[in-house]
């Protein structure tokens, strides 16, 4: 068995579609850890606020069948992927770290996933639930990294899921 950390996040419907998220990640893989949730304003274009947290899941999938599950779990809520990459959605769901794997492809899985320390709104998530989990190609725990990137700022407003 795997473990692997997940970034969710939301902008259309984000109570509705996160939470059927979170019930079909148990259904499918157990005892999901959630992160609190955190309200975020959209980066890359004008847009919705979106929801953010992270999960922690113990899984037998290997990162490229875990991603493909990710991925039809998305698509079974209606994620549209024919706009602009920096658009709202209702369910974007990114694996970031699996085990302590580094690697890349196939297609766009990369592990570590990029955005987990250059965003605040996966970086802080993922602190709260794993800080002590060490980037395997940086070599410091998320705790550290956090700490490292609040000096900037937290963007980040926590929220509880209605």
């Amino acid at each position: 068995m795997g473990i692997a950390y997940l970034s969710l996040g939301s902008n259309i419907e984000p109570e509705k579609h996160l939470r059927a998220a979170i019930a079909e990640l148990r259904e499918r893989f157990g005892d999901v850890l959630l992160s609190p949730f955190y309200r975020t304003p959209a980066v890359g274009f004008d847009g919705a606020d979106f929801l953010n947290a992270a999960a922690r899941i113990e899984t037998g999938l290997s990162p490229e069948e875990l991603d493909a599950w990710l991925h039809a779990l998305e698509d079974r809520h209606a994620r549209d992927r024919s706009g602009p990459r920096f658009s709202s959605r209702t369910l974007d769901v990114d694996l970031l770290l699996y085990d302590d794997r580094v690697l890349r492809g196939p297609g766009h899985l990369e592990l570590p996933r990029p955005e987990l320390t250059k965003q605040a709104f996966v970086l802080k998530p993922m602190a709260d639930i794993a800080p002590e989990v060490v980037h395997p190609a940086l070599g410091k725990t998320l705790g550290e990294l956090w700490m490292k990137m609040r000096a900037d700022g937290d963007p980040c407003v926590e929220v509880a899921l209605p």
